[in-house]
């Protein structure tokens, strides 16, 4: 990706009909479809697994990053990896051996990402830069669709590009959380690579390309 490209996720799509929501996605210039994996644990809600990914992957070329918010992510990865993930990205918070995890995902033939909720400075990951392919700031908290942005959180942005850049990182920057037509030029000014977007996006209020 050599430019900024938008990630609809589908946390906001109609569950009943996930065809259509791809479709919309791939009409609409949608680069990659965000899938939010909730378990009920490390955030409230549960929203789907395995099975639903596995049954949609033949219905779009778009690739797929699989957003784990479950405890325990390196016990799912493979199964979703064969379920047809393209990208696993997974919690600093909810794991002790991150670069196991990545190694893992790379070992599968997969990119691997890592994604800090808005109470995680950008410091902490300073030893998984070098080996991540993206890393995802949460800019609400997660586990439910339609908050609004926290604008503290879009500096996180802007230290991540610096970081990339002084040290020669090829990773993408990702933001998820209350990204609206409203919030989007100071994301994308901060330098983000990649918006996901939910209710904005299936709403149809957030129009891409801007």
């Amino acid at each position: 990706m050599e430019k900024t490209v938008l990630a609809p996720s589908l946390l906001s799509a109609d569950f009943s009909n996930l065809a259509d929501a791809l479709a919309q996605i791939e009409k609409n210039n949608g680069s990659v479809v965000h899938i939010d994996v909730m378990d009920g644990r490390f955030v409230p809600q549960i929203t789907y697994g395995q099975p639903v990914v596995k049954s949609i992957r033949p219905l779009t070329k778009l690739p797929f990053d699989v957003h784990l918010m479950v405890e325990h992510p390196e016990d799912q990865i493979e199964s979703f990896v064969a379920a047809g993930a393209d990208w696993i990205t997974f919690h600093y918070e909810n794991t002790v051996h991150i670069h196991r995890i990545v190694e893992h995902i790379h070992l599968l033939g997969k990119k691997a990402g890592i994604a800090i909720c808005p109470g995680t400075p950008v410091e902490v990951l300073s030893e998984i830069l070098p080996f991540v392919d993206l890393v995802l700031v949460m800019t609400v908290n997660p586990g439910f669709g339609g908050q609004k942005l926290i604008p503290q959180c879009v500096k996180k942005i802007a230290v991540l590009k610096e970081l990339r850049e002084k040290n020669k990182y090829s990773y993408k920057i990702s933001v998820d959380g209350g990204v609206n037509p409203e919030t989007i030029s100071s994301v994308i000014e901060s330098g983000a690579d990649v918006i996901v977007s939910g209710s904005a996006f299936f709403s149809g209020a957030l129009k891409w390309p801007m």
